[in-house]
């Protein structure tokens, strides 16, 4: 129990909808001692099934997304789609009226309307308003050279409106930093996932077993690629250069599905590989723990990644990551293991050198799956926890100042 003069906040954290990724973070803050915590949903899509335009296909994760906390759904008055009008809430204004909240963390993103509606609610209401980006750049997904210098002048200003600005990545922190805002108005929250659910699942593969399916046999060296299969991630990468590293006896498995499934197996024919590559299709998420724990080596070759959770979650399973230069996550939690295991984005000689050295030596290999799991340790829920915890004192604390 907190001491008397620890103060308890009560928090309302807003959601554009349920992430598997979310709510274990929910179910240990609700269990917090210095943190009353209520979610907002904006809409129940990934809770319940529904078309995800990315995957291409009707999505409904496999494990509790509405389980172990409070939660309320507002209903949608939008368009549900991508723009601007996709998220309107309004019944988000009375929520925050009349909660009494200390503050509020929206995850809504600024192009939502339900964004705007939290933000004047909170500062009509005195409340702290936080939230934050995964952006680690200006460069948008798309590469689209006209957002870039509206980002650098509308940036600032969209900042500067924060209580406290959240970053999941050391790329975020700097990138905030660039852009003006002082280090004081920023707490590093980091992108984890839930280490512990992980790390059990991971225990309970038969990795011989899957391997088997995949017709991998002991001594065969295995690389995943574990996303969608999306222009962005850059796919094709990776199997040009699997084709071009020519180690024998090795198996690429392709763990997602998208628009470049078709153009990835036709690739695989053309490069005379398709016998050593394997396409699995969507995965849910009581799936991936055997695919990460059967798996050599998870390779990341995205050209836009604000962080990369598929980091996370390969490493906490004994499974060694590698990843573009381009990838959030390759500088918070592979560089601290072996900073070789990054390459430049695009480069696919350097990446296929970089398989070659790999899976060359799985002694070297082995030594840095442990030195993996150490830095999970320090990448966990706890730490994610405690830094939000920390954002929300800096936040009512400025406040309270100014006011």
């Amino acid at each position: 129990m907190p001491s008397v003069t620890e103060r308890r906040y009560k928090v309302l954290i807003v959601c554009g909808h349920p992430v598997q990724y979310m709510s274990p973070l929910l179910r240990r803050m609700a269990e917090h001692p210095r943190m009353d915590v209520r979610t907002a949903y904006c809409r129940l899509r990934g809770a319940q099934a529904g078309v995800d335009p990315e995957f291409g296909a009707e999505i409904q994760w496999d494990v509790p997304l509405l389980d172990g906390y409070p939660w309320v759904e507002i209903p949608n008055k939008g368009t549900d789609s991508e723009g601007f009008w996709g998220l309107y809430n309004p019944g988000l204004w009375k929520l925050v009226r009349e909660g009494n909240f200390d503050a509020v963390f929206c995850h809504t993103g600024y192009i939502r309307a339900s964004f705007w509606i939290t933000y004047f609610a909170s500062k009509l209401s005195g409340s702290a308003f936080l939230f934050g980006t995964d952006a680690t750049s200006l460069v948008p997904r798309d590469s689209s050279s006209w957002k870039r210098p509206i980002k650098r002048l509308f940036w600032p200003l969209l900042y500067r409106l924060a209580s406290q600005v959240v970053a999941p990545s050391t790329g975020t922190c700097d990138l905030m930093r660039s852009l003006g805002i002082p280090d004081e108005r920023v707490t590093r929250v980091p992108f984890v996932v839930h280490n512990d659910w992980w790390i059990a699942q991971s225990a309970r593969v038969d990795r011989d077993a899957v391997r088997t399916s995949w017709g991998a046999g002991p001594d065969t060296s295995v690389i995943l690629f574990c996303a969608k299969l999306q222009p962005w991630k850059r796919p094709h990468d990776l199997l040009r250069a699997f084709a071009q590293a020519k180690i024998p006896n090795s198996l690429l498995v392709f763990a997602g599905e998208g628009p470049l499934r078709e153009s990835l197996q036709s690739e695989a024919a053309r490069l005379g590989c398709c016998d050593h590559v394997r396409f699995l299709g969507f995965m849910n998420q009581t799936q991936l723990p055997a695919c990460y724990s059967a798996a050599d080596l998870l390779v990341l070759p995205s050209e836009y990644e604000p962080f990369g959770l598929v980091i996370n979650e390969a490493m906490l399973c004994g499974c060694m990551a590698a990843a573009s230069d381009q990838v959030g996550a390759a500088r918070d939690l592979i560089a601290p293991v072996d900073p070789s295991y990054i390459y430049p984005c695009r480069d696919i000689g350097s990446l296929a050198a970089l398989l070659r050295g790999a899976l060359s030596d799985p002694h070297k290999l082995a030594k840095l799956r442990t030195a993996a799991d150490e830095r999970m340790t320090t990448w966990s829920p706890r730490e994610y926890i405690a830094a939000t915890l920390e954002a929300v004192e800096r936040a009512v604390s400025r406040l309270r100042r100014t006011s």
